[in-house]
This record gives structure tokens, C-alpha cells and sequence, in this order.
């Protein structure tokens, strides 16, 4: 499986419903913390060209967007190939 990033804060609801999401399909992730590590939202922002919202998500390196966009590939059946190794 490919790596997961995906930068969060612990107040949000949407970062909750991504995690749940990928943890459904067995996906191990590393989070990061912007609420309290200033220095990952700059990198999170600068990494995902200008995202500012939570969550950022990263599959192999490349951002997918947030939590609308983890679901609409999981509901277009995409998800599982972008995470197949």
C-alpha cells in the first residue's frame, strides 16, 4: 500500500471522517498535527499548493485535497487503486 500523510487538527470533524474512512480500508496513515506544530501547517500549506483548510491528504507524496475529495474517489471507485502499491 502507498504511504498516507494527511495533516489534521484533533477540533476537526472532517479530519475525523477522512481517518475513519481510510482506517475502514485497513490503510495505515501518518498524521501531523498543525494546531500544534506551527511549522506543519506552513509545510502542510506549502505542500498541498496553497491548501489551508484541514484536512491536507497525501497518497504517495501527491495531494488529493481534503475530505470531500478522499470520499468522491472512494464513491467513484478510485480509491482503492490510488492506494494499491
Amino acid at each position: 500500500m502507498k504511504p498516507v500523510e494527511i495533516y489534521t487538527t484533533p477540533i476537526c470533524g472532517f479530519c475525523a471522517m477522512a481517518k475513519k474512512l481510510l482506517r475502514s480500508k485497513g490503510v495505515s496513515f501518518t498524521e501531523f498535527d498543525v494546531m500544534s506544530d506551527p511549522a506543519k501547517r506552513a509545510e502542510m500549506t506549502q505542500r498541498s499548493g496553497g491548501g489551508r483548510t484541514v484536512p491536507q491528504i497525501f497518497i504517495d507524496g501527491a495531494p488529493i485535497g481534503g475530505c470531500d475529495e478522499l470520499h468522491a474517489l472512494e464513491r467513484a471507485g478510485r480509491l482503492d487503486a490510488m492506494l494499491a502499491a
